[in-house]
């Protein structure tokens, strides 16, 4: 990891980062619990670390990374983000987009409104996507 990303990461952790990667830990925790939810679970652990670290670092599309289709990124990844949005992906992207207005308001505080930004659209629709280097 360069320093700068090291550096924004530790003032994201510092600023809020950590609070919004526990929403997504209580996300991921529910759905384990109830069996059916587990692969939601997988997609909301990974975003949760995604959204701990979120510079240096993106979430792409899994198709895109490699070539061909899968489950996730099918018709299938298509029902289970729509039940995703209607269970959790729609207050984990209000948390992200409160915060992401609250950082817009000071020029320092741009880069952090822009991760929000990014971790609000992850939010709506995570199953299907992969995090990789930036």
């Amino acid at each position: 990891m360069e320093p700068m990303s090291l550096l924004l990461n530790v003032i994201w952790i510092l600023l809020g980062g950590a609070w919004m990667a526990f929403g997504w830990m209580v996300a991921a925790v529910i759905m384990a619990i109830t069996i059916v939810g587990l692969p939601w679970a997988r997609a909301a652990f990974n975003i949760a670390i995604y959204t701990l670290l979120p510079f240096g670092s993106r979430a792409v599309r899994r198709d895109e990374i490699t070539g061909i289709g899968d489950i996730g990124t099918g018709s299938l990844g298509l029902i289970g983000n729509l039940i995703w949005l209607v269970l959790a992906g729609w207050w984990l992207a209000l948390g992200h987009l409160i915060h992401a207005v609250v950082f817009a308001i000071t020029i320092i505080g741009l880069p952090f409104a822009w991760a929000h930004l990014k971790l609000a659209g992850i939010a709506l629709w995570p199953i299907g996507k992969e995090i990789v280097a930036a």
